[in-house]
């Protein structure tokens, strides 16, 4: 049911840079993070809650900005559905994130940097958000690579390169190192 094409929105763009700088100042603190998300109405284009990722700072594997921004996003409706919400992303939603994505009924979800640009620096699971859309019976328009480019530089600022290396989930000859 998810279908991966091009933005239809004017606002996509908008909406992706301003998650961009949001994520980014995370750079200023001693914890910075390339994964941020957004959750704005799908018609007025208004900002309903955003996060950034806080695995390290939550000790908390879950942490992801998706789950984050969902869990807070439903909690300040004071209903579980997203429906007529859509869910912005720095990086492609892992499997996690996708299901938490289509569990909450969003209509959308846009990201910009891809699965594989994060697994450049960090371990991914390597299976698309389209595809864990297409393979549920909840409806979601998956639309990718919206900024990639600005979105990637995320991962390659240099204080987050300095952060990758000290993560316990860093990419060593392609295994994991503890």
């Amino acid at each position: 049911m998810g279908a991966l094409s091009k933005p239809r929105h004017g606002r996509d763009e908008a909406v992706m840079t301003e998650l961009v700088r949001f994520t980014a100042r995370s750079f200023r603190t001693p914890q910075p993070v390339p994964f941020g998300a957004a959750i704005v109405d799908s018609k007025s284009g208004e900002l309903l809650y955003r996060a950034r990722n806080a695995v390290m700072r939550e000790n908390d594997p879950s942490s992801h900005a998706e789950l984050r921004t969902v869990r807070r996003a439903a909690k300040k409706l004071g209903k579980p559905s997203l429906a007529g919400y859509t869910l912005y992303s720095t990086c492609e939603p892992c499997p996690m994130c996708m299901a938490n994505a289509l569990w909450a009924g969003l209509d959308r979800v846009v990201y910009g940097a891809t699965i594989e640009d994060a697994n450049r620096h960090c371990n991914q699971i390597h299976i698309s958000a389209d595809e864990v859309a297409r393979r549920s019976d909840m409806p979601c328009i998956v639309e990718g690579e919206v900024l990639r480019d600005l979105c990637y530089g995320l991962f390659t600022d240099p204080r987050m390169l300095k952060a990758f290396a000290g993560w316990s989930m860093r990419k060593t000859n392609g295994k994991r190192k503890a």
